[in-house]
């Protein structure tokens, strides 16, 4: 351990080593400056993270000029049936601009918790992903804002993505550049519909699915020794750095040695979760047909959650300050039998205007947004500073189709939430004019992240009012 401390201030960039492992510190009160000249150094960095989940939101409330009524069934999840008329909240969008209604649109209903933390944007199309490939541009278009070469074949070709560019001006600042997660493997799905990150034009780069490697990727040093060593002796990675934290917890203040074994219990909490979701069989169902049971979609709403909380580090301990997190590749044929759903996503998205499939759709979209209300909750539970992680983040949240039955890439839902370290005003619906071009919202995150670039893919300006 070096640079511990200097003149009583703990250097941001203090590691604790062990055997193949690096493990960064959260946010402490002693890496605070002492002088007001250095205040606007102890700043807590901005952090940005992009989420895509698949095959559109439900975002309309008439289908063939019926209305869809929102309620909730005995079991507590929300259905959707035709109704008579009548004034009824939209699916998603507020009635009117501003401030955030204290009734959320019945979609947003997990996120009541925090409504003060996110706006919904409206008016965003993303016309490069209208390049005729399905759900191919949904995804491949999503963070480039470029119109994706059409291809039969492996020869993709779309744009640098947005955290990409992010990262090639401060990922500098960081041990890891940029993180690359997500719930599915690639497998054999195109790259289109499997990343969200693309290093050119022509590179996207592969998402880390497996929570443990994610966990390894973020503080094993030694090409993943330190890993195995730890698998093979059921060790925690608290056991190879157990003598420099000590060392340096008798350095601290009482809050921030109350801190840092916040800290550790949350990481060994995580490694526990990994070796015990890792264990957990999974029934083969029967006659190959691939629907998971019960147990199985546990496992998947625990890697979801997994995957947020090794996010939730990585910002933590200023491992990466970017992020992409694709909750299911597009495309996504999961079903969820437990919430109800036992039929495709990517079925029941394609509703052709029949109720029980926009229902089907509408409780997908519910149950991702419940995983995303989890994050929110981890990121603003994280102190720091004077404020929360959440504070110091924007995170997008959205789909790069409106309608998954048409494909369509007008009205896009977006969600975007934290404060980006004072840089965001949360808790409004923030409404511009039709087809503002989506690359307007990520040239402006660009901005608020110190990335200043005159330009993002078909972008026109700077978005005002976030």
């Amino acid at each position: 351990m070096s640079n511990i401390l200097s003149n009583r201030i703990l250097s941001r960039r203090t590691v604790l080593r062990g055997l193949g492992t690096a493990l960064a510190l959260p946010w402490l009160e002693a890496m605070m400056p002492r002088s007001a000249r250095a205040a606007a150094a102890g700043k807590p960095p901005v952090r940005m993270a992009f989420i895509h989940v698949p095959n559109g939101i439900v975002t309309r409330r008439l289908q063939d000029g019926k209305v869809l009524n929102a309620a909730w069934t005995p079991e507590g999840r929300l259905d959707w049936r035709p109704g008579q008329g009548g004034v009824l909240l939209p699916a998603w969008t507020p009635e009117a601009a501003g401030a955030l209604p204290r009734q959320l649109p019945s979609l947003l209903d997990p996120l009541a918790d925090f409504r003060d933390d996110f706006s919904i944007i409206t008016g965003l199309a993303n016309a490069p992903g209208r390049a005729g490939l399905g759900h191919g541009p949904a995804q491949g278009a999503y963070t480039t804002c470029a119109r994706p070469n059409r291809t039969t074949g492996n020869d993709y070709r779309a744009g640098t993505s947005v955290d990409q560019v992010a990262a090639n001006h401060l990922g500098d600042r960081t041990r890891l550049p940029s993180l690359q997660v997500g719930k599915e493997d690639p497998g054999a799905i195109e790259g289109y519909m499997s990343s969200l990150s693309w290093r050119d034009a022509t590179t996207p780069l592969p998402l880390i699915a497996n929570p443990r490697n994610v966990f390894d990727r973020l503080f094993a040093t030694d090409s993943g020794r330190a890993g195995a060593q730890r698998e093979a002796e059921r060790s925690s990675i608290l056991d190879f750095i157990r003598e420099e934290a000590g060392s340096l917890q008798t350095n601290l203040g009482a809050n921030d040695r109350r801190k840092l074994d916040e800290y550790f219990t949350s990481i060994r909490d995580i490694e526990q979760r990994i070796e015990r979701n890792a264990r957990m069989p999974v029934a083969a169902p029967p006659g190959g047909f691939a629907v998971p049971d019960a147990k199985a979609q546990f496992n998947w709403a625990e890697h979801v959650r997994l995957l947020g909380d090794l996010m939730t580090l990585a910002f933590q301990t200023d491992t990466t300050r970017i992020c992409t997190f694709v909750f299911a590749n597009e495309f996504s044929g999961a079903s969820y039998p437990y919430a109800g759903i036992n039929d495709s996503h990517h079925h029941v998205s394609h509703h052709g205007d029949k109720a029980d499939h926009i229902a089907a759709t509408a409780r997908i979209n519910l149950h991702m947004l419940e995983q995303f209300a989890y994050l929110l909750r981890k990121l603003k539970e994280t102190k720091e500073g004077e404020g929360t992680l959440l504070d110091n983040c924007m995170i997008s949240y959205g789909s790069g189709n409106s309608d998954g039955n048409g494909h369509t890439k007008s009205n896009l839902p977006v969600l975007l939430a934290g404060r980006g370290g004072d840089s965001l005003q949360p808790g409004r619906h923030v409404r511009f004019a039709e087809e503002t071009p989506l690359a307007n919202l990520w040239l402006s995150m660009l901005d608020r992240f110190g990335t200043k670039t005159g330009s993002f893919g078909d972008s026109t300006g700077r978005l005002s009012g976030l």
